[in-house]
Formats: C-alpha cells, sequence, structure tokens
C-alpha cells in the first residue's frame, strides 16, 4: 500500500509524526487511528488494521501522540485530554487535505481517546475500541507502585514495556476527571468494541461497561485468546478483518464509475501477506481474500486462483438457469452446481494435442416439479452461461506494467 510521511502540530504546536496509508485504487473514505498508552503508530496491530482497511479504499492516519514514537514534545507533559486534542490536530489535517475522517480507532488508552474526542468532531459515523478502559485512569495501575512518589514529588520515573517514562502529577488529575459515561451515552456513531476475554491489562469488564452504556447501533466481538496488544499476527489480522466488515455498514464506500469499456469496473488484487500468498480482492464494493492452502505455504484464508475460476462458473450457470426457468415461468424452486476442475490430456478430450488441457465438470441439481424435457432444456441452457462460453473460447490476455 501506498504511504505518506508527514507532520503536523499537535496540540502544543510541536510536530507530530504522521503516516498515511492509502488505498492502491480510489479513495472512498478515511480513518484515524489512536495507538495505545505508550505505545507508537508503528505497532504490529496497528499496521495490519491499516493494511486491510486500505485494501478496501479506506485511507488510515496513524500518528504518534506528543512525546511518544517519533514525536516532538515530552511525554511528562502530556496527559489524556492532550491525546484527546492531538486527536483533533490530526482530524484538522486529514481535513485539509479532504479527506476528513468518518471512521475513528482506537487502541487500549487511544480507545478511550476515540470515545471522548468522537463527540468533538464533525461527520464521525463509526468508532471502534480495542482493549480499551471504560476509565482513563485505569491506565495508573501500570505504574502503581510509583503513585505515592509522583504525588509528594510531582513526578516520577517508571519503567514501562522496558522503556523509562517520567509520569507527572498533572497527569494522574487528569485521568482521574477523564470519565467517559457521558461522552459514550451520547456518541453519535456507530461502535464496535473489540477486547480479549484473557486480556490482563485490560479486563474485559471494561468492554462490558462500554458496551452498556453505548446508545445501538452497536456491536461487541470478543479477541479470544489475544492479549492485550494483539501481538499474535493472527489475532490481529482477525481484528483487521472484523474492522473491515463492520466498517462497510456505517460508512460511505461509494466508488466512482467505472472506466469506459469496463461495465464492472476493475478488479484489484493486492498482496496481503509478503511472506505468503495472501491476496486482497476487491471489486466495487465487494471484497474477498484469496490465498493457497497451507500445504502450499499459504494461510487457507480465501479460495485459491482456480477455486475462484470455478466459483466464477458455478455462480454463472446457477445463474443463467435462473433467469432462463424465471423467463419461461416453470417450477424451480432451487438451483445447485457441484464444479470440478482437473488437469487432462489433449488426447483424451479428443484434440490432436499432446498437451494438458483445462477440464471443468459441472453436476447441477433442479429441484421443483419440472418435467423431463423442462429438465434437459435447463441443462442445455447451462452452456450458454457467459463464464461457460469464455472459457471455451481462445481467450487473449493484455499484460503491461502500471
Amino acid at each position: 500500500m501506498p504511504t505518506e510521511r508527514f507532520t503536523f502540530p499537535g496540540h502544543d504546536g510541536q510536530n507530530l509524526s504522521a503516516r498515511l496509508d492509502l488505498p492502491e485504487g480510489p479513495h472512498l473514505a478515511t480513518a484515524l487511528f489512536a495507538h495505545c498508552f505508550t505505545c507508537s503508530k508503528d505497532i504490529p496491530a496497528a499496521r495490519r488494521i491499516a493494511g486491510r482497511l486500505s485494501s478496501m479504499g479506506i485511507a488510515v492516519l496513524r500518528f504518534d501522540f506528543t512525546g511518544l514514537g517519533h514525536s516532538e514534545g515530552e511525554f511528562e507533559n502530556t496527559n489524556f485530554t492532550t491525546n484527546v486534542q492531538d486527536l483533533a490536530a490530526a482530524s484538522a489535517e486529514l481535513t485539509k487535505r479532504n479527506m476528513a475522517p468518518s471512521l475513528l480507532i482506537g487502541h487500549s488508552l487511544g480507545g478511550a481517546a476515540v470515545l471522548k474526542a468522537a463527540s468533538e468532531l464533525d461527520n464521525i459515523h463509526a468508532v471502534v475500541t480495542i482493549g480499551a478502559p471504560f476509565d482513563p485512569e485505569h491506565v495508573t495501575h501500570n505504574f502503581a507502585h510509583a503513585l505515592p512518589q509522583i504525588m509528594r514529588d510531582g513526578v516520577a520515573e517508571v519503567s514501562l514495556g522496558g522503556r523509562p517514562f517520567r509520569i507527572s502529577n498533572d497527569f494522574l488529575q487528569d485521568v482521574a476527571k477523564g470519565k467517559l459515561t457521558s461522552a459514550i451515552s451520547t456518541l453519535n456513531a456507530a461502535l464496535l468494541v473489540l477486547h480479549g476475554p484473557r486480556d490482563a491489562t485490560v479486563s474485559i469488564d471494561n468492554a462490558s461497561e462500554i458496551f452498556l452504556a453505548a446508545k445501538h447501533p452497536k456491536s461487541f466481538i470478543t479477541l479470544d485468546n489475544a492479549d492485550h496488544l494483539l501481538s499474535n499476527a493472527e489475532d490481529a489480522e482477525y481484528a483487521a478483518d472484523v474492522i473491515a466488515t463492520w466498517a462497510k455498514r456505517y460508512i460511505s464506500l461509494r466508488r466512482p464509475a467505472p472506466p469506459i469499456g469496463t461495465p464492472e469496473g476493475v478488479l484489484r488484487v493486492s498482496e496481503a501477506d509478503p511472506k505468503g500468498f495472501l491476496q486482497d480482492v476487491q471489486s466495487g464494493p465487494h471484497h474477498l481474500l484469496a490465498d493457497e492452502p497451507e500445504a502450499y505455504g499459504g494461510t487457507n484464508k480465501g479460495l485459491t486462483p482456480y477455486g475462484l475460476l470455478s466459483a466464477g462458473l458455478g455462480a454463472c450457470t446457477s445463474m443463467t438457469i435462473r433467469m432462463y426457468a424465471r423467463r419461461k415461468g416453470w417450477p424451480l424452486t432451487s438451483v445447485s452446481v457441484d464444479v470440478t476442475h482437473d488437469k487432462v490430456h489433449g488426447q483424451d478430450a479428443g484434440s490432436e494435442t499432446k498437451t494438458k488441457i483445462d477440464s471443468f465438470t459441472r453436476a447441477i441439481t433442479l429441484t421443483g416439479d419440472l418435467d423431463d424435457a423442462q429438465r434437459q432444456r435447463l441443462l442445455e441452457i447451462a452452456d450458454r452461461c457467459p463464464v461457460h462460453q469464455t472459457l471455451e473460447r481462445s481467450n487473449h490476455i493484455i499484460t503491461k506494467l502500471a
């Protein structure tokens, strides 16, 4: 996916480091991602979610909050309120680029921040939280041992994730005031709550409280055995797939008219996993996955290329039969088509050539009060399926560099 890196001024004018992941095709919508407490925009879960959404035509802006990652400023001088203000600054930057966000995604404390920010931003139609606390003050349990020193001295250095951070008393006072009940109950957007039942950092009780405080439309999906950071690639991919599928219901993904001469538009296939064979297939508003079996180095998350070819033949056959029976008014109640694909030697198919050719076998089941003549006619009509005719003809494929 194409990526643009840039900086923009945060809540106090310090430059924040941002990464905008762009679709390879038409840009249909924009999402804004808020990372977890003391994390950065580049954590694996954020990358995977951004990749899946961009394959659907949704651009994703990830940025480092003030004092974190590659952003300027001192973390010691930030708090929950400044995080929300940084989100507003990020939204303003996107709006300047004519890419105002309609989807907010927040991980952990970033999830609490997007809940707070949603009511302050225009045109937000959907909000997603991942492992988010119901109360921002929950984050203080990560450095509970240092709380007395922070309150006594005004600031203390703590170790979080093996890295030193200076936490101020202002931070403690700010998160103590950051109650979310009102923001959640008045949320004017669809809400998706994702949380792992075994999250040892933020218990799933927090997800329940967020869900119960929100009004419909809302959805709650558990992440099974996922840890707080979604460090397992499969957990992050699952979360990404859920968000991508759910978001289509609440944000507009209207695509431009197809180019002249291509009535169905351009089908785009883009690599989702450079270490395997997983592919994102996008055709208009429709998204699916293509893959290879695990035995061949894939992850078996989608149909194989030959499986997709067989699916096209089977679907076209069933549709063609249905159209004819409907036009004739025949009592056909259902159609199913079993397709098998094989390679056979040319001479086995009556050909003069010795090379192998592709053989597709269709077993068609017709249900309904049809007589023998009607069944035979529908079997003949199956051969009029456009995909059938395309496969039987000699085809010309033009390949060029884009």
